[in-house]
């Protein structure tokens, strides 16, 4: 790796830092919501529902599944994080959802120069039963109270805008 190799990203921070202005923040979900959603640059999960640095928690997945990981950073925010909201939501358009685990697993494979095949991937068959599942999942999680609003929602990446499912 060479000296040089984040100077652009580095560069980018320190300019970033001139004008900071969460120093000191208390960390919890100001506005009560936490989003989960895909790693997918295309989706800004604070713009995209009005909100800025500071209102929400985001938990970012290829998917934006609800796994393991996601429900235990959903049960933190919702006990010690002021999280009273919970957006589930995938998008449009996902690679998830358009390939077949054996067809990524040959792509990643082919990529790498490695056999894949090993390696589950957590391919999306069909993006609204899995929506279904996980906000089923979030809203019968024993740590997670009745009174958390819990919704399902697809984003669609050509438009900008949410349609809400569950």
């Amino acid at each position: 790796m060479g000296d040089n190799d984040f100077a652009d990203l580095i560069a980018a921070n320190a300019r970033f830092a001139e004008d900071f202005d969460l120093a000191g923040f208390d960390g919890v979900a100001h506005a009560g919501v936490a989003i989960v959603t895909c790693m997918d640059s295309r989706i800004d999960p604070l713009a995209t529902v009005g909100l800025a640095p500071g209102d929400a928690k985001i938990f970012r997945n290829p998917g934006g599944r609800v796994t393991p990981q996601a429900l235990e950073a959903l049960v933190l925010g919702v006990h010690l994080l002021n999280v009273s909201r919970i957006l589930i939501v995938p998008h449009t358009r996902c690679a998830m959802n358009a390939f077949t685990e054996a067809e990524l697993q040959a792509k990643i494979g082919e990529s790498s120069g490695q056999d894949a095949s090993w390696h589950a991937f957590g391919v999306v068959e069909n993006q609204i039963e899995a929506l279904e599942d996980d906000v089923h999942k979030v809203r019968a999680h024993p740590l997670i109270p009745k009174t958390v609003q819990v919704g399902g929602f697809i984003y669609d990446v050509d438009t900008g805008l949410l349609d809400q499912k569950f």
